[in-house]
């Protein structure tokens, strides 16, 4: 039997052999790549991302936002974070201050992330410089992405190399001496061969006493018709980020403690973050004729981080102080990961099928190294010096750990491999379409503590269905109902938690069921409605007797989700989003017992843009956001207020060629707590800022 590694190269390799062995096509016979595109403004058109074969959006039986690199740039969104604000039913978590971290539909996870299609789960920031657009699929998705992706994906869309010489260029700085400059260049080499560079570099500073950092990240893009209907690419990307870890403010009676807003709860020059990432991609895509075509994809990641920091574990408690704790954490992360998709287009009487098969590979290796922070010697420490309680002052001073061995030390490596095959059938008779696609994983993963030589492993065998219906009354309307359920192993979505137990019980489940209507009453404005349940189940619970797990519990979203976006008027862009949502705990779990809420759930989330182009040289935008009051934890002990946030853009074209435009954040200064980790780990909200842009195009 192959090893998956093997299978892996494989499965590209298939993709690979037709363009070799496919009968030669008349020169003159028209390009059949399909590439995707967005026309100009906020709507995309379509996406190959949601069922793995180009289909327009008001057709994907799902919710599905793509936010297109105008509108980032219009709201001047500078990270996965900003981007989430504009999507109803997800949310951005804090992250620990360390990484890119979501909660969509009430299931939060660090690894549901994607670019291009292909799983990019590890730990960090995701810088935007490259990005053609951001989508954001709500609803489990492991028919098409496989395990996790319970409440939904980020994935993001590269911009691909074309075949015309361009270059835009642009620099911006902001009132608390944060500055960016990028640059995105697309070179002709030849007929039929392009490359193309983006870069960026950015200097990080905000409202906050200490934080600062900066990010370099490049990704050169080559991309060569071979032939009139092979079509392949090569990206290589790398990213090299450091900056100040900042996990927040504590709580004080059940609310942020407030007078501290730009207070830094840690230590100068000890919470760091330092990432180098490096990611190689290729993409090999085959039309043997107008019907079948086949797709190869190849990821390389390699992900090497280390971050340390000290940060609030208790409340202000009633002396004025609050406990703080340490720890540093180093990891490396490798994925291989290739994908194969076949598709045929054919007819069976009045039925028209677009037939998918595919099949993936991939293996991950992750070692990773924790040490916890000791305050030797300092008065007030507990829990044998691993915490020690600082009182709140004007300038609050927490004293310097030791990282050592002692407790909590944890040294692990794991290995994680896994096989899938999916099959898929887009069928549509007249008005009506149907989506039906089941996909098969098998997960291997070993785990080993290196400190006491433990092993531990598990593999699961998971069956993920899709079942979606679409209608559409009239030619721009669809109407659609869905089914589909996801599953992750109980190693959690970064293998960290392996061990007797866990390597015991069945994977969480994901069962979502959503209805929705599209409409599109202009090619350039596509309105959206969807209401759904998410249930998850299989979660832990401790059992009636001592050491006991079971898996009992479960939890419940609920919720309705509005959209618009695009071009109302000739001179008018708009995106509009709002969620009425709630998300509870049904059965009682590990972590909290039937009845609580889950954290960081807003009951209502609006998110409000409009520009408006006065003229040929100057356009206006307003932006508002508002989130209704959410809990911090699991715990529902702490709650974030509820705010209302007000934002203006306004834009100047100087020149045919250069273009300006100055972004206000927070317009009318609010105090608000946008997001937390913990219930002593609050973001607080940046005051009134203004950041000035200027874009060059050539």
């Amino acid at each position: 039997m192959r090893s998956p590694s093997s299978f892996l190269i494989l499965s590209c390799a298939v993709a690979a052999t037709p363009a070799l062995a496919a009968d030669p096509v008349p020169a003159d016979e028209p390009d059949q790549v399909v590439v995707t595109g967005r026309r100009d403004g906020y709507v995309v058109d379509s996406t190959g991302s949601a069922t793995r074969v180009d289909t327009a959006v008001r057709d994907i039986p799902q919710a599905v936002s793509a936010i297109s690199e105008t509108q980032i740039e219009d709201r001047n969104f500078r990270s996965v974070g900003d981007v989430l604000r504009a999507v109803p039913g997800a949310s951005a978590a804090q992250g620990e201050g360390h990484r890119d971290q979501i909660v969509l539909r009430g299931n939060n996870s660090t690894a549901d992330f994607f670019v291009d299609g292909l799983r990019d789960d590890a730990q960090y920031y995701r810088p935007l410089y490259n990005l053609d657009r951001l989508e954001v699929l709500r609803g489990p998705n492991a028919m098409t992405f496989g395990r996790g992706g319970g409440g939904g994906v980020v994935n993001r869309v590269t911009k691909r190399a074309g075949f015309q010489t361009f270059g835009v260029a642009s620099g911006s700085a902001d009132g608390f001496g944060a500055w960016s400059v990028d640059a995105d260049a697309n070179l002709a080499l030849a007929e039929g061969i392009g490359a193309r560079l983006n870069a960026v570099r950015e200097e990080f500073a905000n409202h906050r006493d200490v934080f600062a950092g900066r990010v370099y990240a490049v990704n050169p893009t080559v991309r060569a018709l071979v032939g009139p209907r092979t079509d392949a690419t090569l990206s290589y990307e790398y990213v090299d980020d450091a900056r100040v870890v900042d996990r927040g403010v504590p709580s004080v009676g059940g609310r942020p403690v407030r007078g501290y807003r730009d207070t830094f709860f840690g230590v100068r020059r000890v919470n760091r973050l330092g990432l180098e990432a490096h990611l190689a991609r290729g993409t090999l895509e085959h039309r043997f004729s107008d019907e079948v075509a086949v797709v190869g994809r190849l990821l390389y990641g390699n992900y090497d981080k280390f971050y340390r920091n000290v940060f609030p574990a208790t409340a202000v408690d009633a002396r004025g102080a609050v406990g703080m704790q340490a720890y540093d954490d180093a990891q490396r992360r490798e994925n291989l990961l290739g994908q194969t998709d076949l598709t045929w287009a054919v007819s069976t009487g009045p039925v028209a099928h677009v037939v998918l098969a595919g099949v993936e590979a991939g293996e991950q290796r992750t070692r990773s190294a924790r040490l916890n922070g000791f305050f030797d010697g300092e008065a007030g420490t507990t829990m044998g010096g691993r915490q020690v309680s600082v009182p709140l002052a004007e300038r609050f001073a927490a004293p310097t750990p030791v990282f050592r061995r002692g407790t909590g030390e944890r040294t692990t490596r794991s290995t994680a491999r896994f096989q899938a095959v999916l099959l898929q059938d887009k069928m549509t008779a007249g008005p009506v379409e149907l989506l039906a696609g089941l996909r098969f994983d098998r997960f291997e993963l070993k785990s080993v503590n290196l400190l006491n030589s433990e092993r531990f492993e598990r593999t699961d065998e998971l069956w993920s269905p899709r079942l979606g219906l679409v209608m559409h009354p009239v030619a721009p309307v669809s109407i659609y109902l869905s089914y589909s359920r996801s599953y992750l192993p109980q190693s959690g979505d970064q293998f960290a938690s392996l061990d007797l137990t866990s390597a015991a019980l069945k994977p969480e489940r994901f069962e979502n069921v959503e209805a929705g209507a599209k409409w599109e009453p202009r090619p350039s404005l596509l309105l959206a409605a969807a209401m759904y349940r998410l249930d998850r189940t299989n979660t832990r619970n401790a059992g009636p007797n001592p050491g006991e797990v079971l898996l009992t519990g479960e939890q419940r979203s609920r919720g309705v989700e509005l959209e618009a976006t695009g071009r109302v008027r000739p001179n008018l862009l708009v995106t509009l989003g709002y969620a009425l949502q709630e998300a509870e705990i049904r059965r009682t779990t590990a972590a909290a017992p039937a009845g609580r809420s889950v954290a960081l759930v807003p009951k209502h989330q609006l998110s409000a843009w409009g520009r408006w182009d006065v003229s040929g040289r100057l356009g206006v935008g307003v932006g508002v956001e508002h989130r209704s009051k959410q809990f911090t934890s699991i715990s529902n002990a702490v709650t974030l207020p509820d705010y209302t946030r007000v934002d203006l853009g306004v834009f100047f074209r100087l020149s045919e060629r250069v273009e300006a435009q100055v972004n206000v954040e927070n317009l009318f200064d609010t105090g608000y707590f946008p997001t937390a980790h913990s219930d002593n780990n609050i973001s607080t909200g940046a005051p009134i800022n203004a950041r000035a842009t200027v874009r060059v195009r050539l």
